[in-house]
């Protein structure tokens, strides 16, 4: 499912309602038709993976980033991770390899290097529910391809709330949602929303030609 929008309009407001880090006023969310306020809010979290616009990594080997995301995994599967995450190539061109020393901000990669490792870590995660918040900003045309492979592999077989700005990145979801002013204005696949010539289609228009 993808969330899309003006800034301001509720969407990450919607991601932080599902985790609970906000309880809602009135109405319910449920997870296979659980209420998520009987879930305490550490176990609700617990099944949550998160890829956020802003990569957050750690002062230590690639390998040990990789591996917080299951501090239980083997050396094989973080090589699995790090292969559906296209990131195997660009770590074995570095000296060191899986273990090379980031620094404290990751400054010695780049942005999208950063990101297609957070999308390792959530991949060994194997969470069950995935939010991508923005995870394709900031980044060239290019990278852009090989982390949007990577979260393809991401949310196989996951149900994935996508919140984006660029709308070439939630074509292929299987429903769209459009915030306006806090409420859903539209709603749909790819194609309904076409269909409907409005916010969407208009949006979509002015990015392809920008």
């Amino acid at each position: 499912m993808a969330i899309i929008g003006e800034n301001g309009v509720g969407k990450t407001t919607l991601i932080k309602l599902l985790m609970r880090l906000y309880d809602i006023d009135s109405g319910k969310i449920t997870i296979d038709g659980v209420n998520i306020n009987e879930y305490d809010k550490h176990s609700l979290r617990s099944f949550i993976g998160i890829v956020l616009q802003e990569s957050w990594l750690f002062s230590d080997t690639i390998e040990e980033n990789i591996r917080y995301g299951n501090l239980e995994s083997t050396c094989d599967e973080i090589l699995t991770a790090s292969k559906q995450a296209n990131t195997d190539a660009f770590i074995r061109k570095l000296p060191d390899k899986y273990k090379t020393i980031l620094n404290e901000d990751g400054t010695n990669l780049s942005q999208g290097q950063k990101q297609l490792l957070t999308i390792a870590r959530a991949i060994i995660s194997q969470k069950e529910i995935l939010v991508l918040d923005e995870a394709t900003s900031n980044v060239d045309t290019r990278t852009e391809l090989l982390i949007q492979e990577a979260l393809d592999n991401l949310m196989e077989n996951k149900t994935s709330f996508i919140v984006a700005h660029r709308l070439a990145t939630v074509r292929n979801a299987d429903k769209i949602i459009v915030l306006g002013k806090g409420r859903v204005i539209e709603q749909g696949n790819h194609e309904e929303l076409l269909a409907q010539k409005g916010y969407y289609y208009n949006t979509l228009k002015n990015q392809e030609n920008s």
